[in-house]
């Protein structure tokens, strides 16, 4: 009998290269896009972190300056006083009151003076209304004061009379014969009208909730956005902990609030307070989402075509593999570690593999290129070139209207050639520590190249350009340098719009007045078109 029939095996279920194609590429996309995304997150990330923090240390170093020139010429105008005082001899009280009132009326340093002798009886005072002459003073700060007769800084405290936020600063009157006579005291309040108050007074928090507060030695405030909090005690917060031990840097840390940020922070050498700048930690993270939006937003659009296209050329294998090389290639543009990509014993895979490492090369190489971008010029400290021409790029195009100033440094080809280079670098130092110290918060100070200077000024009109200008070459002027001669500076002054739509134009407008003040003489400053 014939034995049983034997079922054939079934087939077994073949992959079309069409499926097999679409798969490998689903799946060469899905890897590419999760290393680049992870890569692309981490990279972008720390990026943006240490950005922050560098910007904001630079900001905050640039304003502790400031608030140290500002304090050094606040005690010298008490000292020049002191000695004149002291030097007087008998001379009509109303004379001695004229002179404080001129004292306080020729600075803005101080909202009044007090002249007192070594028991503390007030013997004149500026403005005349305070009506304290002939009143004995006595108060914890006033006695150690007179104790210690030398120069005082008190801490900032809270008027019992007015309720106002004020510190005092004082120089001791000695005479010829080094005979102690008082103390000549500079009183001001932190929020009434003065050059502190009108430099830091204005704090408000940015679009990107960025905003700066101040510090005294003790760890309170003393200027912040939020007046409430004002004197308030932020001791506990770690970037106010540095600053009180005199320390200067850069740190994430969370704030009093609770609230995590990226702190910049710098002391002020000459009277214990810090200046820190900081920017919400929530910032990072919001411009890290919309980054990686970006980067889905240009890979989903050609993987959808590349899906297509081997689906269509399907029965073609070089012709898909190289269309997904190509579309591949385009992917990312962040640097991250690439694995091990090795050859594949089928040739079109192998193209494909290919493909996947120079995108990959190609992201490294757009990477580098981003993080090699500099800002800063090395010898000034002061923003470079590329960073000037973005901001007021950047300006243009937002409409904001400012002046730029261009100072050009008189007869310097003169300095190298007779001093040598390193002589004409410390000039440039020089002017530049002036050029930061005479400018506000979100001013633009740069070295646009050799011996020339660009400042912008936002919101700012041409003849309060020139207000400035005019204050930074006197003070430039009357620096002392280590040089046998004076170093002097021509300037130009150009207003967006006024002078000027286009940046070229704009800065074309303020060389041309800077020539002119170079051809009437140097030493000047001269506004387009004047």
């Amino acid at each position: 009998m014939p034995g049983p029939v034997r079922a054939e095996p079934r087939p077994r279920k073949k992959l079309s290269l069409t499926l097999l194609l679409m798969a490998l590429v689903t799946l060469v996309f899905l890897l590419t896009t999760t290393i680049l995304l992870i890569g692309s997150y981490q990279s972008k990330k720390k990026s943006l972190i240490e950005t922050t923090l560098n910007l904001n240390y630079t900001n905050a170093e640039r304003m502790s300056k400031t608030v140290d020139s500002l304090f050094l010429s606040m005690r010298s105008s008490l000292i020049f006083s002191a000695d004149q005082i002291a030097n007087l001899g008998a001379v009509p009280p109303a004379n001695i009151d004229a002179y404080l009132e001129l004292t306080r009326n020729s600075s803005n340093y101080f909202n009044s003076i007090v002249l007192m002798d070594s028991g503390g009886k007030v013997l004149n005072n500026s403005p005349s209304d305070l009506g304290m002459a002939g009143r004995h003073l006595s108060s914890q700060t006033i006695n150690e004061m007179l104790r210690l007769k030398n120069s005082y800084l008190s801490a900032p405290f809270i008027a019992p009379s007015t309720g106002r936020m004020l510190f005092l600063m004082s120089e001791p009157l000695y005479n010829k014969d080094r005979y102690y006579q008082g103390q000549l005291v500079g009183t001001v309040y932190l929020q009434d009208y003065n050059i502190l108050n009108m430099i830091f007074g204005n704090n408000e928090i940015d679009e990107s909730g960025s905003y700066y507060y101040i510090v005294s030695r003790e760890g309170r405030l003393l200027y912040h956005p939020d007046i409430s909090r004002l004197n308030d005690d932020v001791t506990s917060n770690r970037v106010v902990a540095q600053l009180m031990q005199g320390k200067s840097g850069s740190m994430q840390a969370v704030n009093t609030q609770g609230v995590s940020m990226l702190a910049g922070y710098s002391a002020v050498p000459s009277n214990g307070w810090g200046v820190v700048v900081v920017s919400p930690a929530a910032g990072i993270q919001q411009q890290l989402q919309v980054h990686l939006n970006k980067i889905l937003a240009y890979t989903l659009i050609p993987f959808a075509v590349l899906l297509f296209c081997v689906f269509v050329l399907a029965h073609q294998l070089a012709k898909p593999f190289v269309v997904l090389a190509d579309l591949v290639n385009k992917i990312g543009r962040e640097k991250v570690e690439l694995p091990e990509l090795k050859p594949h014993w089928n040739r079109e895979v192998d193209l494909l593999t290919t493909a996947v490492l120079l995108a990959w090369k190609d992201i490294q190489k757009q990477t580098d290129q981003l993080t090699q971008e500099a800002r800063t010029d090395l010898l000034t400290g002061l923003t470079n070139r590329r960073a000037l021409d973005n901001s007021i790029s950047q300006w243009i195009a937002a409409r904001v209207p400012f002046s730029v100033i261009v100072l050009d440094v008189d007869k310097f080809k003169f300095v190298n050639d007779t001093y040598g280079h390193l002589a004409g670098d410390e000039v440039l130092r020089r002017v530049a520590d002036i050029l930061v110290s005479n400018i506000r918060p979100g001013d633009v100070c740069a070295r646009y190249g050799g011996e020339e200077f660009v400042l912008l000024l936002p919101r700012t009109k041409a003849e309060n350009a020139y207000i400035v200008a005019e204050r930074i070459r006197k003070t430039l002027e009357l620096t002392e340098v280590p040089l046998p001669m004076k170093v002097t500076s021509s300037q130009g002054i150009a207003h967006y719009p006024t002078h000027g739509k286009t940046r070229e134009e704009l800065l074309g407008r303020a060389d041309e007045a800077l020539y002119t003040a170079k051809h009437t003489g140097r030493n000047r400053t001269v506004i387009y078109g004047e």
